[in-house]
């Protein structure tokens, strides 16, 4: 499927903001309602976004590398994405891909050890899986769910939003 210019500028927003809300690609795009942006989304982009566990919306791979230039899986590149400054602090306290995941507390710990951040247990745990929808952490399965990085950490870029 060949993207108009406006498509393609379209699932750029996607990729940068993922994962988003109707709410949000409204404001970027300037449409009347969150309706009007599931039409554009379906009629447009429907091989190029999916909904996560929690309705937010997402690109797939084969959009990223569309975006991006990358091939799907390559270990070269750097990743830019929106976040807050917890999930930076938590991908720069987080086990390496191949080193032994962590759980939440164990985060929570590292971050407390390493700056003057106190945030809570929850918001640790909200970055963390916001951080896995993004691809970045991978989340492990144990008897507690732990988290390691999905790629090398200076492959990753986070642009902090103002909260």
């Amino acid at each position: 499927m060949t993207l108009s210019e406006q498509a393609r500028a379209r699932l750029a927003d996607i990729v940068e903001l993922q994962p988003t809300k109707n709410a949000e690609l409204q404001e970027r795009w300037a449409l009347d309602s969150g309706s009007e942006v599931h039409g554009y989304l379906e009629s447009d982009l429907g091989e190029y976004y999916y909904r996560d566990e929690n309705s937010l919306i997402c690109a797939t791979p084969e959009a990223e590398a569309l975006i991006t230039g990358e091939e799907i899986g390559e270990n070269g590149g750097l990743r830019t994405v929106t976040g807050t400054a917890l999930q930076e602090q938590v991908l720069d306290v987080l086990p390496a891909a191949d080193g032994e995941p962590q759980s939440v507390v164990a985060t929570l710990h590292d971050i407390q050890g390493t700056t003057d951040a106190d945030p809570a247990v929850d918001d640790v745990r909200s970055a963390l899986h916001t951080l896995a929808e993004k691809g970045l952490v991978e989340r492990v399965r144990k008897s507690v769910p732990t988290f390691r990085l999905a790629m090398e950490r200076d492959r990753i870029e986070v642009a902090v939003a103002e909260e």
